[in-house]
């Protein structure tokens, strides 16, 4: 967040009105929750972070995989895990089986390894559509901040703000907004260019 406040003022634009630092904030948390997303979606390659959304009984508590084992890639299309404890093998593997990753683990009784399909050529279009929708959720969840943001400057309208001084502060949130947008375009064709690479 404090990365892009500095690369705001770096362009030589003036400090941001802290009137809009709060919608500011919810648009880099738009931001990261896409990116977050997008590291779950398999394209292909291994990627541990595929597994960020799993998580295993431990002593009560529902705990991440990666807290309770060592999660590695020891090649390009699959990840190891070994966990700390014998007994966390069958928890780790239910719970790999009745994820949406569609993928049947394998162990040896002390490790469980995930081995990652060649993705076919209409999979990989089925993940580049979902890449797009994912990205059309977080415009929307972006113009939808933007509208929160517009509706709460015309209310300073009551408390004696000029109307030139909300013009003004509605073009940042436009600016701010479509700055948010070219970047979900962007990741958009990232991943969906990492989604194609054969």
């Amino acid at each position: 967040m404090e990365v892009f406040r500095e690369h705001l003022k770096i362009k030589g634009e003036k400090q941001m009105d802290e009137r809009l630092q709060k919608y500011d904030e919810k648009m880099t948390k738009t931001m990261g929750n896409l990116e977050s997303e997008y590291a779950t979606i398999r394209a292909g390659r291994a990627n541990p972070r595929v597994l960020d959304r799993l998580s295993v009984d431990y002593y009560g508590a529902p705990t991440p995989i990666q807290q309770v084992a060592n999660v590695s890639v020891p090649e390009a299309r699959m990840i190891q895990i070994q966990p700390w404890e014998p007994d966390m093998v069958k928890k780790i593997e239910k719970a790999i089986l009745t994820s949406d990753l569609g993928i049947n683990p394998t162990n040896d009784g002390r490790v469980i390894r995930l081995v990652f399909p060649e993705l076919t050529e209409e999979r990989r279009k089925e993940l580049v559509k979902d890449v797009k929708k994912r990205g059309e959720a977080a415009k929307v969840a972006l113009r939808n901040i933007r509208r929160d943001a517009n509706d709460t400057l015309k209310k300073l309208a009551k408390e004696d703000v000029s109307e030139d001084e909300i013009k003004e502060l509605e073009d940042q949130v436009q600016k701010m907004t479509d700055q948010y947008v070219k970047k979900v375009d962007a990741a958009v064709e990232e991943k969906s260019k990492e989604i194609m690479k054969v």
